[in-house]
């Protein structure tokens, strides 16, 4: 965020890792509030004598209260209110002028100066009417508005220290002869610890014994709560249901996704946007143009004959009118806001940029698996080619080479060997054959699990009465280089796949499949979900071609994927989203990164990116508009029409200015 109140930056919530460590800025933050509300109350009680003692104000009512000595009490209480009341402000001056940055501080503390100078000179002597009752209204009303203001920044704020809180103090660790409670942050690789019903989990891990449903809905914003079984990770922050379990810790407290999502939170919350940029100059400039109209119009009005008092008058109401406060909130409120409340829906913007970008978005591709299917490969046929060979040796066969890998093919194989009660044996030279398959050596014998588009390569017929359909993916076993039989397997496109490509289609962007399965199932999966095209059998290094492609046709695309083969792709696509990374989110290329693989968070995204830009639009609109209508009415354009804006009414319009773009940063929600 910019710098506002004095040089103060509201932004430096958390520094480094620990999210911890960012408490005292916290409290520091609800110190400052508390001071304003305070100095606030106190102007508010002194203002009321000061009005009642003003001529003007008794003139308008039609009393007359002077007595001895009533200008002198007016003087004491207008300093006190010129001091108490406007000690946030002249300090911020003095940081402003130390600076060499003349900016809103400076503007107020400057006009509520001249105000209470020039009052202070007719007390003493000179002609004229006093500005007092203005000087007090006038502080007061800033210190409102600064109050207001720095509560909305705060609850900006705040979403992020709602992330922090979701990480309990302390763990049941759990030794050989006791369970000892230990804090959170002491926790190293390896540790066991205990999590009973109703808790938090304290760390990252695995589930070594026990099971339990957990509510991850604050870190992923899956609503649903998931049932965990040993060997499941479960996520430091999510909060457990009425299972009791022990879980081995994977990563000290520094490097759980929680603390990660903190880190990433408040530095996009920090990272200036290009619109951000934007409403800085315009800040830099109205405060420039208000300290020299400022000045021409004092010199216009007061040359031109009229009295010193209304010359002073137009000067400060032109100098509080212009105080950009509302141009200066206007995109750091949306920004801190917007990224607080993506993380809690499971939006992760690394890269701010990304983000604001995603309402250019003319063309998504989908890398298939995982995304817009379940990613979960079940065998669903098993074909023997050779007479004494049986299935259940081709999947033992297969089990054995796939054990190794993380690929959803292989868990499939592996699944349906655990199901048979298969032991699966070791292998040996283990080879990947890039984007095609894996070989090794089972028994003795050579086997190879591998793509169709191995057998054309190798020029291997094949089998008659081959049939696969169109959505099950097909992977051949090869024994001492003869083919022995095939496995089928079949992906589940995910229920919300459809609704999203929809969406998607009314926002007029173009959805592509993009994959490494053969052409039948991508076709039939990108009819199924009525996409625009499919582009399949697409080896890992050759999507980074086909990004560029589109890219050359004059398409913004976004690409999706699970970020480890895809991170060239990710790397070159406009915006790179990668999905279901879980804990690795520091690793991914991806400037925007989904904790669910739900194709309906891209959507959201998408049309949280679009909100987020309108949000920011709106509020530089309101901001600037405000100040090209209200700062000629201030500097006395229509004056001899009879419409002059007093020092008192322009602080307030200046503090609905603000108070308009604070409330309306704070209406920005996350459509799921």
């Amino acid at each position: 965020m910019n710098k506002m109140h004095g040089g103060m930056d509201h932004s430096k919530m958390h520094q480094g890792n620990d999210p911890h460590q960012g408490m005292s800025e916290h409290d520091h933050h609800a110190m400052m509030i508390a001071d304003f509300k305070k100095r606030f109350y106190v102007v508010l009680a002194l203002t009321i004598p000061i009005m009642m003692l003003s001529t003007m104000i008794q003139h308008f009512m039609g009393v007359n209260w002077q007595f001895t000595g009533s200008s002198y009490i007016l003087f004491a209480l207008s300093s006190v209110v010129f001091i108490y009341g406007g000690w946030p402000f002249l300090t911020g001056l003095a940081n402003e002028v130390k600076a060499k940055n003349p900016g809103m501080m400076f503007l107020i503390g400057f006009a509520i100066t001249v105000a209470y100078s020039y009052s202070v000179a007719i007390v003493f002597g000179l002609k004229g009417m006093d500005f007092f009752w203005e000087l007090a209204t006038l502080i007061l009303i800033m210190l409102l508005g600064h109050w207001i203001e720095m509560r909305s920044v705060m609850g900006a704020s705040n979403e992020l220290e709602l992330l922090v809180k979701l990480m309990p103090a302390d763990a049941h660790m759990v030794m050989p002869d006791m369970v000892h409670d230990v804090k959170t942050e002491t926790l190293k690789t390896n540790d066991i610890i205990l999590v009973k019903p109703g808790e938090k989990v304290a760390a990252d891990g695995i589930i070594l014994e026990g099971e339990s449903y957990l509510n991850e809905s604050m870190l992923t914003g899956e609503s649903k709560p998931v049932h965990k079984i040993k060997g499941d990770k479960v996520i430091a922050g999510s909060i457990n249901g009425n299972g009791s379990f022990k879980v081995t810790v994977s990563h000290p407290a520094k490097e759980s996704y929680l603390s990660q999502v903190v880190k990433l939170v408040d530095d996009a919350q920090k990272s200036k946007s290009q619109t951000q940029l934007l409403a800085d100059t315009a800040a830099k400039w109205l405060t420039i143009i208000a300290l020299v109209t400022g000045i021409s119009t004092f010199l216009f009005w007061f040359l031109t004959g009229h009295p010193l008092s209304f010359a002073m008058e137009r000067m400060v109401t032109v100098i509080v009118i212009c105080c950009p406060h509302a141009l200066g909130l206007a995109v750091p409120l949306v920004v801190a806001k917007s990224t607080a409340l993506s993380a809690k829906n499971g939006l992760l913007i690394k890269k701010r940029n990304a983000f604001e970008n995603s309402r250019k978005i003319t063309t998504i591709v989908f890398d298939k698996t995982g995304t817009l299917t379940v990613g979960k490969f079940e065998v669903s046929k098993i074909v023997s080619l050779q007479k004494d060979l049986k299935e259940n040796e081709i999947i033992r066969l297969a089990s054995a080479l796939e054990q190794k890998s993380e690929h959803p093919i292989a868990t499939g194989i592996l699944q349906k060997a655990k199901d048979l009660k298969l032991t699966i044996p070791q292998a040996t030279n283990f080879k990947a054959i890039s984007g095609k398959g894996v070989e090794a050596t089972v028994d003795g014998k050579k086997i190879l699990v591998v793509s169709p588009g191995y057998l054309k390569e190798s020029k291997l017929a094949v089998p008659d009465g081959f049939s696969a359909n169109d959505i099950e993916t097909v992977v051949f076993v090869l024994i001492d280089k003869e083919l022995a039989g095939y496995i089928a397997l079949s992906d589940e496109i995910r229920p919300e796949s459809a609704e999203a490509i929809k969406t998607l289609k009314e926002e007029n962007i173009k959805s592509i499949l993009l994959t490494g399965d053969n052409n039948k199932v991508a076709a039939s999966v990108s009819k199924t979900l009525g996409m625009d095209s499919f582009i399949a059998e697409v080896l890992p290094h050759q999507k980074l071609e086909k990004i560029k492609k589109l890219q050359s046709k004059g398409e913004f695309v976004a690409m999706t994927g699970d970020g480890v083969n895809d991170a060239p792709a990710l790397a070159q696509a406009d915006i790179g989203i990668a999905v279901g990374s879980g804990s690795d989110i520091a690793a991914a290329t991806a400037g925007i990164v989904l904790v669910n693989s739900n194709p309906k968070d891209i959507v959201s995204l998408i049309l949280f990116g679009k909100a987020t830009y309108r949000k920011m639009i709106q509020n530089l609109v309101w901001a600037t508009g405000y100040n090209v209508i209200a700062l000629p009415l201030a500097a006395g354009v229509l004056f001899n029409q009879g419409i002059v804006l007093s020092p008192a009414v322009g602080a307030a319009l200046m503090t609905v200015s603000t108070v308009v773009v604070a409330i309306n940063a704070s209406m920005l929600k996350v459509k799921t």
